[in-house]
């Protein structure tokens, strides 16, 4: 019940803008053409922005088992080149706002959410969006 509230307190204050700026990322990787690789991920990141409190992203090689294109070599060039395309400034947007949410007492858990994607924004691809109780099992089985 309180991810739920916490949910819609999120969409209702920043979450809206947030999902727009990644839907943006995605809009402009799509009209280059040659983003259209990145596009996906920036897409199912604005989608995650949307409702993020009891959700998290993981590798996909956790979920899956194995390496596939977005999570091998070519996800690596592919997370560089994000980065040096759009991920930097969508880090930094995060960044800025999780730090002005957390001058509050009650912005707290939303500044952490931003701080959440900011990282996320670094290296996107190569990444799936899970609940945190999923997250936890699959970090348990990895790891040890």
């Amino acid at each position: 019940m309180l991810a739920l509230l916490l949910n819609l307190l999120w969409l209702f204050l920043f979450g809206w803008a947030a999902a727009l700026g990644w839907l943006l990322a995605a809009v402009v990787m799509v009209i280059t053409i040659v983003g259209i690789p990145w596009a996906r991920s920036a897409l199912t990141i604005a989608l995650f922005t949307l409702w993020p409190v009891g959700r998290t992203a993981v590798d996909r090689t956790l979920l899956t088992g194995r390496e596939d294109i977005g999570t091998g070599p070519l996800g690596t060039v592919g997370n560089i080149i994000w980065f040096v395309l759009a991920g930097w400034w969508l880090a930094l947007l995060h960044l800025v706002v999780g730090i002005g949410f957390c001058l509050t007492i009650i912005g707290i858990p939303f500044g952490f959410q931003h701080f959440k994607f900011a990282g996320l924004s670094l290296a996107p691809i190569g990444k799936e969006i899970v609940d945190k109780d999923i997250a936890e099992d699959l970090r348990r089985r990895a790891y040890g």
